[in-house]
């Protein structure tokens, strides 16, 4: 369903006072705290009390950073680089951008999906097209973007290796990053490795495994926490962030930080 701009805007702006819980006010001084935008898929989406324990590791990634630094999530279930913006969600994102912000893209999981024509993207044509929208939106700006290969899903062979399942699309990503000099944060790899150390057996305690579901797509409350730790992680290797605008990346986050709020009402 194509929503009006009107619409979404109005969804975006009920969502992202909860998107930010816990981020710290304005410094004295009157300086505007930065915020960290997240344009996405469910992967790093909020999600409220009806999807529980499913989790989005935007929900997390504010317990890695330091107060005065905001998160608002704008990451949608089931959208891709070109249905996040066939939608008018880019342009919600690009009307709040400051100057001194940060725009963290993280998609594929949907662009995949070839048999439908709202949301597939080719890895090297149209995928990398609907990234620079993103990218040069918040150059425009005065903000700066940072490309965030997919996270990986719970996919193992026969001899138990964790193997990719999001085809040319990282690599892509990858290339379009060092063309156009922006940031990347390296999730892809990062979680194949992370879901290889864990295991078969040791990556169900991070995935909505559920008595009556088995997700290997989504996580629960351990997954997102662990996802979000990465990304915090490579905000820092890649210099995105300093060491004073992180926290708490080797320390032991309670799950009972996560928090589903009622769903939002029209």
């Amino acid at each position: 369903m194509v929503l009006s701009r009107r619409q979404v805007t109005a969804a975006a702006v009920s969502a992202v006072p909860l998107a930010v819980a816990g981020a710290g006010t304005a410094r004295a001084g009157g300086h505007r705290p930065r915020t960290l935008y997240i344009a996405g898929d469910s992967t790093a989406a909020q999600k409220y009390a009806d999807a529980a324990p499913e989790t989005g590791w935007g929900m997390a990634l504010p317990f890695f950073l330091r107060k005065d630094l905001r998160v608002a999530n704008h990451a949608v279930n089931g959208r891709s680089s070109k249905s996040f913006v066939d939608e008018g969600r880019l342009d919600v994102v690009l009307d709040a951008i400051r100057p001194g912000d940060f725009l963290l893209v993280q998609f594929a999981h949907n662009d995949e999906k070839e048999a439908d024509p709202t949301r597939y993207t080719e890895p090297w044509t149209t995928y990398q097209d609907h990234l620079r929208l993103y990218v040069e939106g918040a150059r425009a700006r005065g903000a700066r973007p940072v490309l965030v290969t997919p996270v990986e899903r719970r996919r193992f062979d026969a001899a138990g290796d964790a193997r990719p399942s999001h085809g040319e699309y990282p690599a892509a990503m990858r290339a379009l990053a060092r063309q156009e000099g922006v940031a990347l944060l390296d999730v892809q790899t990062l979680s194949l490795a992370l879901w290889q150390r864990l295991g078969v057996e040791g990556t169900k305690a991070y995935f909505n495994w559920t008595a009556t579901e088995q997700d290997n797509t989504h996580f629960n409350p351990p997954g997102a926490i662990a996802v979000a730790r990465l990304v915090a992680r490579e905000l820092l290797r890649t210099r995105v962030l300093a060491h004073r605008d992180v926290r708490r990346l080797d320390e032991e986050i309670p799950e009972s930080w996560i928090e589903w709020p009622a769903p939002a009402t029209a």
